[in-house]
């Protein structure tokens, strides 16, 4: 089975059932500058292409450690279905084309945000980035926002995928995929 459809189906899945507002949350680790994983949560905007695709701004410390190190990860967690998922693999720019394209997707305070926040540097007054915000908001009234030159995303091309099903008795159904010369090797793992 190609890991890429069960993860999917998974996804899915949970997506149908799920109660919580964030069913495409998922944590992207990236290797630091400093040398100190860095992990944080941000959305699954689709699997396309055999890809994972997440969106940001290329000013962020993210974007600055794919740049220096593209080999990342990215893990899953659906309560619902009780299943977890790891991805571990390489991630390259979209296209301008198909960032616009995700950026169109986001809500107007998203929107609003790329534009006025250089996403995970210092604030040194808060009062002037939340006038900022409001500046934007009026410039911007009645028309559509344009998504910033900073931002865009990722396709992760994922190397290697973990499927873990939790059971109630810890004897967790667990499988391994690695890319091997363009095909998927498949190894059961124990629990």
């Amino acid at each position: 089975m190609n890991p890429i459809k069960q993860f999917s189906a998974w996804y899915f899945k949970e997506v149908q059932i799920t109660k919580t507002r964030l069913p495409a949350a998922c944590c992207l680790s990236t290797i630091g500058i400093d040398g100190f994983p860095n992990s944080r949560f941000l959305s699954l905007k689709e699997v396309k292409d055999e890809s994972f695709i997440v969106t940001g701004s290329y000013s962020s410390r993210k974007a600055t450690e794919i740049s220096a190190n593209d080999k990342v990860a990215l893990a899953f967690w659906w309560p619902f279905t009780e299943r977890q998922a790891r991805v571990q693999g390489n991630a390259i720019k979209i296209s301008r084309a198909e960032a616009e394209n995700y950026f169109s997707d986001r809500n107007r305070e998203s929107k609003i945000v790329s534009h006025i926040s250089r996403q995970g540097n210092e604030c040194i007054n808060y009062d002037a980035l939340s006038a900022s915000y409001i500046q934007t908001e009026i410039m911007y009234a009645g028309n559509d926002i344009p998504c910033p030159d900073d931002w865009g995303g990722y396709k992760i091309i994922p190397q290697r995928i973990e499927l873990l099903e939790f059971k109630a008795s810890r004897f967790h159904q667990r499988q391994l995929w690695i890319r091997a010369n363009g095909n998927w090797e498949h190894k059961l793992l124990q629990p």
